[in-house]
């Protein structure tokens, strides 16, 4: 279902609303005044230290690191993990949930790692449609084999609506014993909230998705089951090194305001589209498939020929991380999975579009030439 606002926009399903450039500000800000809470000047100035410090099990700037973001989110403590965002879901799964025992999931496909998490761990799930909370209300409060209540933040189908606030508020009203899981991936530092600030009991993401370096995960949460989540990995070799960390939190002081300017660009793309700046589309629509970005259909079946051409045009045809510090020129590609499996008609016809850290401007002018080029040569 789409809706419409007079200026143009469009969404599908709804959009997750993003911050501000004022708000991001105001995000750098209570993550460095965090920063200042938790370091001294010179220890902040230090690049890292290395393997196990002994009051810590693991390096001291990697501690003073996940003190500071569980400090930023309001949350217990926080760990960070290798294996980004994927790693930080199973780390946390693995803790909570033995191998056959279920959880609650979203009637919608299953983003891909994900479900491999939920194959490998041998976990059993129990769909609910997220977008009925009195469904849900019903299915929690008559079910109670479920241990894990698992929510992803972002959208997993077009026709998504619920609001993640909402549906933890009715989850913990019935349960408030069940622990809510959230898959902050592609909404932590880019939303007003994520999963623990909304009164979830664990929050994962991606720090590679937040201009961090790459392979790094970030769990936060309740103090018992992240302890103990960190004591097993008691390997030197497993530990997120100090300078790692620091890069870290390095990086994702610039990521709020960054992407508030990026959300910025992806409106007016979506904007231009739908006042007919680009020939051949036939819609275009904002979602939270993954990133924040603008769902294209075109009138003929040429998206792969146009994601082939953009290349040429110096667009990017795949991601990296979505919206990792390599990612700079505009992303035209296919959409997601998950998307394609809900509607298999935009495997042809539908183009995902973020303009990551380019002006609008600069895709809509590849775009347009990419559609005329494709539309010539059928």
């Amino acid at each position: 279902m789409l809706t419409y606002d007079p200026s143009n926009l469009k969404y599908a399903g709804s959009v997750l609303p993003s911050l501000t450039l004022s708000e991001a500000q105001e995000l750098q800000f209570r993550l460095t005044a965090s920063m200042s809470k938790h370091f001294t000047g010179d220890q902040f100035l230090s690049m890292g230290d290395l393997g196990i410090a002994p009051a810590f099990k693991k390096p001291k700037q990697t501690e003073l690191v996940e003190r500071t973001i569980a400090d930023c989110f309001g949350a217990d403590q926080a760990a960070l993990v290798r294996g980004a965002g994927t790693a930080a879901i199973r780390s946390i799964l693995s803790t909570l949930l033995m191998a056959g025992d279920a959880m609650f999931i979203h009637t919608a496909p299953v983003y891909t790692t994900t479900k491999e998490t939920i194959r490998m761990l041998g976990i059993q799930t129990k769909p609910i449609d997220y977008n009925d909370l009195s469904e849900v209300e019903d299915v929690v409060t008559a079910d109670k084999s479920c241990n894990v209540f698992y929510i992803q933040h972002a959208r997993q189908q077009p026709t998504d609506t619920y609001d993640l606030e909402a549906l933890i508020e009715t989850v913990k009203h019935v349960r408030p014993d069940l622990p809510v899981v959230v898959d902050d991936n592609y909404c932590a530092l880019k939303t007003p909230g994520i999963g623990v600030e909304y009164g979830a009991d664990y929050s994962t993401f991606s720090g590679f998705k937040l201009l961090g370096p790459e392979g790094i995960g970030i769990v936060v949460g309740n103090e018992n089951e992240i302890s103990f989540l960190q004591s097993r990995n008691y390997s030197g070799g497993g530990q997120v090194q100090g300078y790692e960390a620091m890069e870290l939190l390095r990086m994702l002081t610039f990521a709020p305001v960054s992407l508030a300017i990026q959300n910025e660009q992806v409106e007016e793309v979506c904007r231009a589209l739908n006042v007919g700046a680009v020939e051949g589309v036939d819609a275009a629509y904002m979602t939270n498939a993954q990133s924040k970005n603008v769902i294209v259909e075109l009138r003929e079946p040429i998206a792969q020929s146009v994601i082939k051409i953009s290349n040429r045009l110096g667009a990017a045809t795949h991601p990296v991380g979505a919206e990792s510090k390599y990612e700079i020129i505009p992303m035209i590609y296919r959409v997601s999975g998950s998307f394609i499996e809900a509607q298999p008609d935009l495997k042809e016809y539908g183009l995902r579009i973020n303009p990551m850290k380019s002006g609008a401007s600069t895709v809509l002018h590849i775009l347009k030439q990419a559609i005329h080029e494709a539309g010539m040569a059928r």
